[in-house]
C-alpha cells in the first residue's frame, strides 16, 4: 500500500494545474483564429484513466466541464480499441457535447503500454459547417441546418493521420483556418501528454494513481464542508428566455429547485419551459456545466477544480425541457442559456447565503460578422468580443467588474486587439468606452458596460445577432437597481437605421454601415444611499457616474463634491 505523502500531493495537483496551463499557453500561442488566439474560447484539462477530471484551465468555464462527459462517451465507444498515438475529435451535442462550434480533441495517455489518462483540448471554431459561415443560424430548427455532426471519431490511429476521415470532416467546413486550429489542438494534447508522462515516470503508476484518489478524496471533503455551510432547505428560483428565433413574442421560463440536504446539493430544473422550436435550446452538458460554474462562484475559489470537487453535486435535467433539448432540435444558442441558469440559482440561494450572491449580470446581446475581406478576398468570422461585454452584478462588500463578459465565460474571454481586429476584418473601429451610468446603483454599484461604434467596410456583410439581453435588465438585490438594455443598430450610408431582432441574420449589408452597440453593466446590491460617499464623488469624477445619478439615485449634493 502507497503512503500519503502530503507534500507530494500538493506537488501532482499543481502539476496538473502546470500541465493544463502550459497547454492553454500553446494553443494562445499556435491556433490562428482570434476567436481562439486572441478571446480564448478555448479550454485545456486533463482527465483520468476513466475520464474523471485531474485538473483544467479555465479560459471559458462553460466549455471547461463539458470535457469529463464526453470522455466518458469515447472510453464506452471505443472500449479496449484505445492505442498510444491515437487522436479523437468530437462536437455532437447529442453525445454529450455542449456546442456544435466547441470542437473537442482527446488524446489517451499511456505509461509502459497501461493507459493512465487523456489530454483534452476544446474550442470554438470559426466555421463548423452547415447553412450559416461561423455556426450561428437563428433560422435553425434541426441540427444539419447548424453544423456537420462529428460523433466520436478517429483523426489518427497508432500514429497515423485517417486522411479519409480528415477529408471527410474538412470538406464539409468552409475556413481552412479551422483544420490549423484543429492541428494547434492536438499540438496542445500532445504536450499535456508527454507531461503526464514524464510526471508519472517520475515518481511511478502506483504513487500517482494513489495520490490521485487522495487527492479526489481531499477536494470532495472541501466541498461538502462549503455545502455544509449553507443551512438545509429547498430553495427556488427562477429567470426567462425571450424570443427563440422564430416565434416573436415567445417567452420561456428556467426554474431552479436548489434542495441542500447536510453535505449534498441538488440542483433540479425539472419544471423549466419544454424545448423550444427555434434554435434557443440547450444541451444536458451545456447545462451542467452553467449549473456547477454559477455554484463555484459561490463557494471557496480555492477548492481544487478535479473530480472530488463535483461529487457531491446532482445535477436533474430532464430530456425535453428548453435545457435538454431532445435529438434532433437545434442547440447552438445552448451556452447562451448560462446566464438564466446563473440567474436561477443565486435567486435561489439569495436567502441562504446573501453574502455570497451577486446581483445580475448583463445579460449577452452579440453580433457575428461574416464576409470576404475585400483586400484579401479571403473570407472571415468574427465574434464582435469587443462590443458584448457588459459588466457583473455587485456583492456584498465589492462593486461588480467593469467590462467583464458573459456569466458563463466569467472574465475569461478576452478582447480583440484593436489593430487586430481592423487587420482580420475590412472593419474600423470608432469609439470603445465604458458607458457612464451602466453600472446598476446601490451600495454596491453593478460593473459598467461598454458603448461601441464600428464602421462596416466590405460590402455583403452578414450580421447574426443572438441573445435576449434587450428585454430585460439585469436586477438588483436587496435594494439595489437594475442596469440599462443592450441595444445594437445599424446605420446604413443613407440615413436608414435597422434594429436587429435579438436572433437575426441581416445579409448585404453595404459598406460604410455605421454599426453601434451598447452593453449594459451589472446590477446594483444594496440601497443606494447606504453607499459611501467618497466612492460615489470618485466614481463622478471618473465620468463613471453622472452628477444627476449622485443626486437623484445616491442622494449626494454635487456641492459636496470638492
Amino acid at each position: 500500500m502507497i503512503k500519503i505523502d502530503k507534500i507530494l500531493l500538493s506537488i501532482f495537483q499543481r502539476a496538473f494545474k502546470s500541465i493544463t496551463d502550459e497547454m492553454s499557453i500553446s494553443l494562445t500561442k499556435t491556433t490562428r483564429s482570434p476567436i481562439l488566439c486572441e478571446a480564448k474560447d478555448f479550454v485545456t484539462g486533463l482527465y483520468d484513466a476513466k475520464g474523471n477530471m485531474l485538473e483544467q484551465t479555465e479560459n471559458l468555464p462553460i466549455l471547461s466541464f463539458s470535457l469529463g462527459p464526453v470522455c466518458r462517451v469515447i472510453l464506452d465507444q471505443y472500449g479496449e480499441n484505445i492505442s498510444p498515438g491515437d487522436v479523437i475529435i468530437h462536437n455532437d451535442v447529442f453525445s454529450m457535447g455542449n456546442q456544435n462550434n466547441d470542437v473537442a480533441i482527446f488524446k489517451p495517455i499511456f505509461h509502459d503500454n497501461t493507459l493512465i489518462g487523456w489530454a483534452a483540448a476544446k474550442g470554438h471554431q470559426a466555421d463548423i459547417g452547415g447553412a450559416v459561415q461561423g455556426g450561428y443560424n437563428p433560422n435553425a430548427t434541426e441540427v444539419w441546418q447548424e453544423a456537420i455532426r462529428i460523433p466520436a471519431v478517429k483523426l489518427y490511429e497508432k500514429g497515423k493521420l485517417r486522411e479519409d476521415v480528415w477529408n471527410l470532416i474538412f470538406a464539409n467546413i468552409r475556413l481552412t483556418m479551422v483544420q490549423e486550429d484543429i492541428k494547434a489542438q492536438i499540438g496542445a494534447c500532445t504536450l499535456g501528454e508527454r507531461r503526464l508522462q514524464s510526471l508519472v515516470g517520475k515518481y511511478g503508476i502506483e504513487t500517482y494513481e494513489a495520490h490521485k484518489q487522495e487527492l479526489f478524496s481531499a477536494t470532495e471533503t472541501m466541498m461538502r464542508s462549503e455545502i455544509a455551510a449553507i443551512p438545509n432547505g429547498v430553495y427556488h428560483g427562477d429567470s426567462m428566455v425571450f424570443y427563440d428565433g422564430k416565434h416573436p413574442g415567445t417567452e420561456f421560463t428556467v426554474r431552479a429547485k436548489v434542495t441542500v440536504e447536510d453535505e449534498a446539493i441538488t440542483f433540479d430544473f425539472s419544471e423549466s419551459s419544454e424545448q423550444t422550436k427555434g434554435f434557443v435550446n440547450g444541451t444536458y452538458t451545456s447545462t451542467c456545466s452553467a449549473i456547477t460554474l454559477s455554484f463555484l462562484q459561490m463557494v471557496n475559489p480555492n477548492i481544487p477544480h478535479n473530480e472530488g470537487m463535483i461529487k457531491p453535486l446532482t445535477y436533474i435535467v430532464p430530456e425535453g425541457i428548453i435545457l435538454n433539448a431532445s435529438y434532433p432540435a437545434a442547440t447552438t444558442f445552448g451556452n447562451h442559456l448560462c446566464p438564466q441558469v446563473a440567474d436561477s440559482i443565486a435567486k435561489a440561494l439569495s436567502t441562504a447565503i446573501p453574502e455570497k450572491i451577486t446581483a445580475g449580470w448583463n445579460h449577452l446581446l452579440c453580433s457575428l460578422f461574416t464576409g470576404n475581406h475585400p483586400k484579401t478576398n479571403e473570407k472571415y468570422v468574427d465574434i464582435c468580443f469587443l462590443g458584448l461585454k457588459g459588466g457583473s452584478g455587485a456583492l456584498k462588500n465589492s462593486d461588480g467588474y467593469d467590462h467583464i463578459g458573459m456569466i458563463d465565460a466569467s472574465g475569461g474571454i478576452l478582447d480583440q486587439d484593436y489593430e487586430m481586429f481592423e487587420q482580420q476584418t475590412p472593419h474600423a473601429l470608432l469609439y470603445h468606452e465604458y458607458l457612464q451610468d451602466s453600472g446598476g446603483p446601490g451600495q454596491w454599484r453593478g460593473g459598467l458596460g461598454v458603448e461601441t461604434k464600428i464602421k462596416l467596410g466590405g460590402d455583403d456583410t452578414t450580421m447574426v445577432v443572438f441573445g435576449d439581453g434587450n428585454v430585460k435588465t439585469p436586477y438588483g438585490l436587496f435594494g439595489g437597481k437594475t442596469s440599462v438594455l443592450n441595444k445594437i443598430s445599424l446605420t446604413l450610408p443613407d440615413g436608414t437605421e435597422k434594429i436587429p431582432m435579438s436572433k437575426d441574420m441581416i445579409e448585404g449589408i453595404p459598406t460604410g454601415t455605421l454599426y453601434h452597440q451598447i452593453a449594459g453593466g451589472g446590477g446594483g446590491y444594496g440601497n443606494p444611499e447606504n453607499r459611501n460617499k467618497i466612492s460615489v464623488l470618485k466614481d463622478v469624477k471618473n465620468e463613471v457616474v453622472s452628477e444627476s445619478q449622485a443626486t437623484n439615485v445616491y442622494g449626494i449634493e454635487m456641492k459636496e463634491k470638492s
